[in-house]
């Protein structure tokens, strides 16, 4: 079996290196009206033998996980007080004082963005215009929110990991480890309380931005320190689930490679285009069938070499994908 099924993510990684390497002349925002490329995506959707879905953090934004301004206020305002802190972004890189405040940080961080609804239903809209249709999901966000609105979990790669793992800081061990059990009592001990929708609040008698020493987490294997399950440096933990996700990936983007397949990409901006945004290119150059389609908030574009087999439409992903249906 060829590397492209043991590591469907590091194929796609060189697909998009080379895919660098070979567009280089100019960009396009694609042939056609604003109006006729959402005409042409509807047709596309309907018509293509396979879908493609590559998202990243702008399809979340849309949904309405922003992590500043309002929202960020609201259940971060103490942090933003006290530490100067600006965003949900920034924070967690913040050099906290202690354990007991960095984990009380994550606890509200991880819950707000993995373990509650979005306020708008965009994946639902999402999965309402592919569900029939034969689709794959491969997704640089880490909110599992397509899991949340009924994507197929077979049908989905989380590339760079989830806020609702853990993993042990013992490199020996290449595990990984569900918190949902340990956010809601992190939760609870710094005075959120449950609303009648069964929502963490901020309680009338206020909250602490400190949990329990006993509560800071640790692996359940040897008892050293744990941090997230997040892509951030080469000690980033491929389990068993990452790994299976990654070859099913490969195994449909093979099966499909020549046939009139649609490489979706929504809210993909420039942190990371060598996972998703670049592959797509190159895959859709090297099959005539193929189609691209870019939705994105003032980043809809492609390159020349592929501008008849592209669609680039620029707005708001919720607004667009209700009207695809």
């Amino acid at each position: 079996m060829n590397s492209f099924y043991n590591n469907g993510y590091q194929e796609t990684i060189q697909k998009g290196l080379s895919a660098v390497r070979s567009f280089r002349s100019g960009i396009s925002t694609g042939a056609g009206s604003r109006n006729e490329q959402i005409e042409r995506l509807k047709k596309e959707i309907e018509s293509a033998n396979a879908i493609v879905i590559g998202a990243g953090a702008g399809l979340s934004t849309a949904a309405g996980l922003t992590y500043s301004g309002e929202r960020f206020e609201k259940y971060f305002g103490d942090f933003a007080a006290r530490f100067g802190i600006q965003d949900m972004y920034s924070g967690g890189f913040y050099p906290f004082p202690d354990e007991e405040t960095r984990w009380a940080w994550w606890a509200r961080h991880i819950y707000y963005n993995r373990y509650i609804d979005p306020p708008k239903d965009v994946y639902g809209k999402l999965l309402a215009l592919v569900q029939d249709k034969d689709y794959f999901v491969i997704t640089t966000n880490v909110d599992h929110q397509f899991q949340r609105a009924g994507f197929d979990k077979k049908r989905l790669f989380y590339t760079q990991g989830d806020y609702g793992l853990f993993q042990s800081m013992n490199p020996m061990i290449k595990k990984t480890y569900d918190n949902a059990e340990w956010v809601m009592q992190a939760m609870e001990a710094q005075g959120f309380e449950k609303d009648s929708d069964g929502i963490y609040q901020i309680s009338q008698s206020g909250i602490s931005m400190r949990i329990p020493t006993a509560l800071i987490p640790k692996c359940p294997d040897d008892g050293s320190d744990v941090t997230m399950n997040l892509r951030a440096d080469d000690l980033f933990v491929e389990d068993e689930g990452w790994h299976r996700a990654s070859a099913a990936y490969a195994d449909f983007i093979h099966r499909h490679e020549n046939l009139h397949t649609l490489y979706f990409e929504i809210g993909v901006g420039a942190n990371t285009p060598v996972i998703i945004k670049y592959p797509f290119w190159a895959m859709t150059r090297a099959n005539p069938k193929a189609k691209y389609a870019c939705l994105n908030y003032n980043e809809a574009f492609c390159p020349h070499q592929i501008e008849n087999q592209s669609i680039c439409i620029d707005g708001d992903a919720d607004t667009i994908l209700a009207s695809l249906k």
